[in-house]
């Protein structure tokens, strides 16, 4: 068990973790290089211990001391207790859910071992928005994806806002990033799946039309909102699928997209091996 102990100086280095949490682009830049992300709010906090993430210090306003009991007593990990100002002081916002901790993060898992087993799985390209990306680990959480592929370019799942959108589903969903996008098409496919890309083509078949086949094993794209997929990236894949709408409008923000994707071509069928 640690012992809580209260800090009174914002500028205390014990709470180095926790500083300037609303510059994105700092944290963006130091949380992956330090290894390190955080977890706001009980919920997310419990979450992330549930997924075998290991504490490094956990930052909590008073009146939470009784409410994380049992994780203050569980921890091997320092626990600083501020008043709501210095919290303020120190993270930039006002601390709203009283508490906050800094977690290690884990070694990206290869992509080949998340295929492994899977039916349904998502690629996300370039998508830079946070709350876009934490809906979308949700989205999939809920309608039974089992893994999440990112290129490059993507926003980090767990970077606090795509965490805290999430409520904690980006420690649910086995991730891991491509290194070699839209060469790494390759390794789904030969992991015998059917890549499919949501977007707006002439030669797209309907959402209905896909999910009607019930593929065994599917790979769902979804591109920027703006820019859509790149050029490449369709010329590469298996299939250009669009979801049809009404009223005169041609496309969904992409985080709505993928649950209406996810949720059409959920597996129907049992695969047979």
């Amino acid at each position: 068990m640690s012992e809580p102990s209260t800090i009174t100086d914002p500028a205390d280095p014990r709470l180095a973790d926790y500083t300037g949490l609303t510059d994105v682009e700092l944290r963006r830049r130091r949380e992956p290089a330090e290894g390190l992300f955080i977890a706001e709010g009980e919920k997310v906090i419990r979450r992330a211990l549930s997924a075998g993430y290991r504490m490094r210090s956990m930052l909590l306003t008073a009146k939470w001391l009784d409410v994380m009991a049992d994780v203050i007593a569980d921890a091997d990990a320092p626990v600083h207790v501020v008043e709501p100002a210095l919290a303020e002081a120190v993270t930039g916002y006002h601390v709203h859910r009283g508490a906050l901790a800094s977690m290690e993060r884990k070694p990206l898992p290869d992509a080949a071992s998340l295929l492994t087993g899977a039916r349904r799985v998502a690629v996300f390209e370039d998508i830079v928005d946070h709350a876009n990306m934490g809906a979308a680990f949700r989205n999939a959480a809920a309608l039974g994806v089992d893994a999440i592929f990112l290129t490059p370019r993507c926003a980090d799942p767990l970077y606090r806002r795509s965490v805290k959108v999430s409520m904690g589903a980006v420690f649910q969903v086995p991730w891991t990033r491509l290194e070699a996008w839209p060469k790494d098409i390759e390794v789904l496919r030969s992991a015998g799946f059917t890549v499919a890309a949501l977007c707006l083509s002439d030669q797209a078949i309907t959402l209905d039309e896909l999910a009607s086949r019930d593929d065994g094993k599917l790979a769902l794209v979804f591109g920027t909102e703006g820019d859509g997929l790149a050029a490449k990236t369709l010329a590469s894949v298996d299939e250009h699928v669009r979801i049809p709408m009404d009223a005169g409008v041609d496309s969904l923000n992409v985080a709505a997209a993928s649950a209406v994707a996810f949720y059409a071509t959920r597996p129907r069928r049992e695969l047979v091996r």
